[in-house]
């Protein structure tokens, strides 16, 4: 590994020094490229110091209180973790407060109830586990059901103290699993007995990660490792010097990744992938070689590997991310390979938007972002040629680009590589997605067929189930708070633990829309959350997918709100607007629904937040086309 740093230090030093904001930038991407512990450091070097300085990232807002606590010196692992925290490419920066647990002290830290883990009141803790405490403790000669009910318990051990963790401070919980020991010993014989420490760990490693519950993440120290390599990754000096968890340049991947999996705690992955097609989806030009011309398929090495790629993409699409098409073609050619070439994984049907014309990329962009209603900086656009790549960075900078290079054999690599489409959990209806809106184009061509939006509204068939926040949809609850951006009143994000939280909270009443109708199923698609604080209800959350606007489960929900609010016996009902620059469309939803202006901090004419209030006893209940029904309210 290179031992100089990735960007030149007398750049760094004039930035830092003209208190340049481009310096943050720079320190961003000299850390998320960084290879070794001392140009980390390096970095770190210029962070405390530009923090002396009080010279602060403009985005750097909110605080995270990170915990990190183990079987190991937490120094200097928790330094870098905090460094590549505060300097992420990747999602807001944060101010991050960190406390290190004492050596190998992490499970008394968490078993007692008044530590100084719990004094500290972590947002985040992240637990690294004793490895050399991850043994058989057996013979060789025990059975394997032995063997692997005491890997089972030992993953069940550290699990159940992660959830205590997690009860008694309210953190999020992020543990690290086991890297696989490196040596020969006990030779090929490590395979055959789960009593050997290899086949020890994995079993624990499955476990864990099998049986975490979605509100415990795993660091997944084993395949960083395995991607790194084992030898690479260890230092026995280290150890038996420092306690060092690990060789200290692993240490900065393991800080990477730990930063990563913060980030996507409050955020998700990309939404969608959007694609050129010639010399991208397959080898050649459809519009000069024809379709028996472009290569695609397992006559040819490139011609398989163009197929990997669809099958990558496809696999894509069936975890939930959307695919889209945005090429310089003749759209009858572009279409021609989807529907006859027998070679080709992608069919017309796996595309949410297929834009082929001669219009600008980034135009074309645009109406595929009108089309879905997505913000462009949900989209990663794929293309081989960097003149596209570059009119794409220039007018339209929200969205990712990806530059192919010239060996399609590489292409699943790096767009894997890029991170891009990594979510801590899939639902259900992340898998649904692409059908949800292919059957939307079926009711946009309803609608253009109807004389009036109420019959056509009656036509639908509408029919909502409003259900109180239940367990079993916490993963789905927790991904639209923090993915919903435009039909968001107040974009306050929530973790799944802060939905438990609220669930169990009697202060709170929270409730979920799901769709359906004669076209399909929208799933789950609002969420609300509501706080009752004596004779006022205020609305804390409330979210809807853009997908069904205008359909009147805007106003569905407001019954619901009202009548939750009479039934508590509230007298007034409030809520507030809070703009960001996304959520402009729900600007003036609260006036549409009946609510009157108490305060604003901003004027009518310029951005500020404005609360609102409604008396539930004058409401009048609205009708509308959607059959409800409540359940667990």
């Amino acid at each position: 590994m290179s031992a100089s740093l990735p960007v030149d230090s007398q750049s760094l030093k004039r930035l830092l020094a003209e208190r340049d904001p481009e310096f943050f930038a720079t320190l961003a991407r000299a850390t998320a490229s960084c290879g070794s512990f001392s140009e980390m450091v390096a970095l770190s070097t210029f962070r405390k110091r530009a923090a002396k300085l009080g010279f602060q990232p403009a985005s750097a807002a909110t605080t995270l209180r990170l915990a990190m606590v183990g079987g190991c010196s937490l120094f200097p692992l928790g330094d870098l973790v905090q460094h590549c925290l505060e300097t992420s490419a990747h999602g807001p920066r944060r101010r991050v407060e960190l406390f290190t647990g004492a050596y190998d002290n992490y499970v008394s830290e968490i078993m007692t109830p008044d530590s100084s883990l719990y004094e500290f009141k972590p947002d985040l803790i992240f637990v690294i586990p004793s490895e050399r405490q991850c043994k058989y403790s057996g013979t060789l000669f025990d059975s394997r059901d032995q063997q692997e009910a005491q890997a089972r318990k030992t993953a069940a051990d550290l699990l159940a103290l992660c959830r205590m963790a997690q009860e008694r401070s309210g953190a999020e919980l992020l543990m690290a699993n086991f890297r696989l020991p490196a040596e020969f010993d006990p030779g090929p014989y490590r395979g055959k007995s789960a009593a050997s420490d290899w086949t020890f760990r994995k079993l624990v490693n499955l476990e864990l990660g099998l049986s975490a519950p979605s509100s415990i993440q795993i660091c997944d120290i084993e395949f960083l490792s395995s991607r790194y390599g084992t030898l690479l990754s260890s230092d026995h000096r280290g150890w038996f010097e420092s306690k060092q968890p690990y060789a200290l340049d692993f240490q900065v991947l393991v800080a990477r990744e730990v930063s990563h999996i913060a980030g996507r705690l409050r955020g998700g992955p990309k939404k969608v992938v959007v694609l050129d097609l010639d010399n991208t989806l397959w080898g050649g030009v459809v519009g000069d070689d024809g379709l028996d011309g472009i290569e695609i398929g397992d006559t040819s090495p490139r011609g398989e590997a163009f197929k990997a790629f669809q099958a990558y993409l496809k696999s894509l699409g069936e975890r939930g991310i959307l695919l889209a098409v945005c090429s310089k073609n003749d759209h009858a050619r572009a279409v021609e390979p989807f529907e006859r070439h027998p070679e080709m994984v992608l069919r017309m049907k796996d595309f949410a938007s297929f834009q082929a014309n001669w219009e600008p990329k980034s135009e074309n962009l645009r109406r595929i972002a009108s089309e879905l209603n997505l913000g462009l900086d949900s989209f990663v656009f794929v293309d081989d040629n960097p003149a596209e790549i570059e009119i794409v960075r220039q007018f339209v900078p929200e969205v990712e680009t990806v530059l192919l290079g010239p060996d399609p054999s590489e292409y699943v690599r790096e767009l894997q590589d890029g991170r891009y489409f990594e979510a801590l959990n899939i639902t259900r209806e992340d898998a649904e997605r692409v059908t949800q809106y292919q059957v939307e184009a079926q009711r946009e061509q309803l609608l253009a067929s109807s004389t009036d939006m109420p019959s056509y509204l009656r036509s639908l068939g509408m029919t909502a189930v409003i259900t109180g926040f239940q367990s079993v949809d916490v993963p789905r609850i927790a991904q639209l708070i923090n993915k919903s951006n435009q039909f968001n009143l107040t974009t306050r994000r929530r973790t799944e633990l802060e939905v438990r939280s609220v669930i169990a909270d009697p202060a709170y009443r929270g409730f979920t829309v799901r769709l359906s109708d004669r076209f399909g199923d929208h799933g789950l698609i609002s969420v609300v959350i509501c706080r009752i604080g004596g004779e006022c209800m205020e609305v804390d959350t409330w979210l809807m997918s853009c997908r069904v606007l205008k359909r009147q489960v805007e106003e569905e929900v407001v019954n619901e709100m009202v009548r939750i609010a009479l039934e508590s016996g509230c007298t007034r009902l409030t809520g507030r607007y809070i703009p960001t620059a996304k959520n402009e469309m729900v600007s003036d939803l609260y006036p549409r629904m009946g609510f009157r202006v108490v305060s604003r901090t901003g004027t009518p004419a310029s951005e500020g937040e404005v609360e609102y209030a409604l008396v539930p006893g004058d409401y009048q209940k609205v009708e509308t086309a959607i059959a409800v029904t409540l359940k667990s309210l």
